[in-house]
């Protein structure tokens, strides 16, 4: 289960329709991002082994995936660029309390909830552009899965911190807001939009 609790709209799906070249710089950007924290949760926690050993794991195939959608890019003639962030990520953050180990509680339900809305992104589009781009929706079903493990991984790891009760009360919270963030859309044209 992905704990979210609202689903993307046919609004989204119309940015797409208009905007795919910056969907798909956005969503390298977002491999690129989400590397950088597992990475960052690694250098915070570097006492806990399990969870660095999972970080790990974790920074390959994000790094992997980076580079699968720079192939895809390229294969589309799409110059890779730096795009302007949404307001996605930064308004989920600002969710994160200041002092541990609620701090580490919430930084890893974050980063769970964000590869959720990823993994039912990638889901809606790969059946969107399904009619008109096998190949492309090839390659988002393919990503499906490891992003639902992501999600798994850090809502266990957030138990490293805090009773499971507490980590799924908290994970509710964060997910109502998550769910607030979301429908708030963006005029930008991103995977998290």
């Amino acid at each position: 289960m992905l704990h979210l609790q609202s689903e993307s709209t046919t609004r989204w799906l119309s940015q797409v329709d208009e905007h795919l070249d910056e969907v798909l710089i956005d969503h390298a950007h977002c491999e690129r991002k989400a590397a950088s924290t597992a990475m960052s949760l690694m250098n915070s926690y570097t006492e806990n082994r399990q969870l660095c050993e999972e970080m790990a794991r974790i920074v390959e195939e994000e790094l992997e995936h980076y580079f699968m959608v720079l192939d895809v890019l390229e294969k589309r003639e799409i110059p890779f660029r730096r795009l302007q962030t949404g307001h996605y990520g930064r308004e989920l953050n600002a969710l994160c309390r200041p002092q541990e180990p609620h701090r580490a509680v919430d930084r890893l339900l974050i980063a769970s909830l964000i590869e959720a809305r990823s993994c039912e992104r990638f889901r809606l589009l790969a059946e969107h552009v399904r009619p008109r781009d096998e190949e492309l929706a090839e390659f988002y079903a393919g990503l499906f899965e490891s992003e639902a493990r992501h999600h798994t991984t850090y809502v266990k790891l957030a138990e490293h911190f805090a009773d499971r009760q507490s980590v799924m009360t908290r994970l509710d919270q964060l997910s109502s807001d998550e769910t607030a963030i979301i429908a708030k859309g963006s005029s930008l044209a991103r995977m998290h939009s």
